[in-house]
């Protein structure tokens, strides 16, 4: 199979960021690395859809992604959770009924939670691989 799996990145600390995508390019995923709700909202208009997204709950300028975590279960994009800021965020965890993987956690674990969430057969055997 010749397809490698889009991940969409929404995360505003540019190195948690830039580990989250050096993660997924080694499982043999490519990326949309985003930093805030208009970046990823531009990367959903653009020529594919992504597979799977990670989305970091708490935003900078105290925006969520929630707008982002709506539009993608409207497309029936798989998305899964990385937060830190759990205390807070109760509620809108919940109300995202989504898988969580709280923060921190090496990059590698969260790109390979959000692999999980593809349909196997729709994966490349080097991304399937353990990590």
């Amino acid at each position: 199979m010749s397809h490698r799996p889009l991940i969409l990145l929404l995360e505003d600390e540019p190195l948690i960021l830039m580990d989250l995508e050096m993660a997924a390019e080694d499982r043999g995923c490519a990326c949309l690395a985003t930093t805030c709700v208009e970046q990823a909202f531009a990367a959903l208009g653009g020529d594919g859809l992504p597979d799977v997204a990670v989305l970091d709950v708490t935003l900078q300028a105290g925006s969520t992604c929630v707008p982002v975590a709506t539009e993608l279960r409207r497309l029936g994009v798989p998305y899964l959770l990385h937060s830190g800021d759990l205390d807070r965020q109760d509620e809108r965890i919940r109300q995202l009924q989504a898988e969580l993987v709280p923060k921190p956690a090496s990059s590698a674990r969260v790109i390979e939670k959000a692999l999980e969430l593809l349909d196997p057969e729709g994966v490349p055997e080097q991304t399937r691989a353990a990590g």
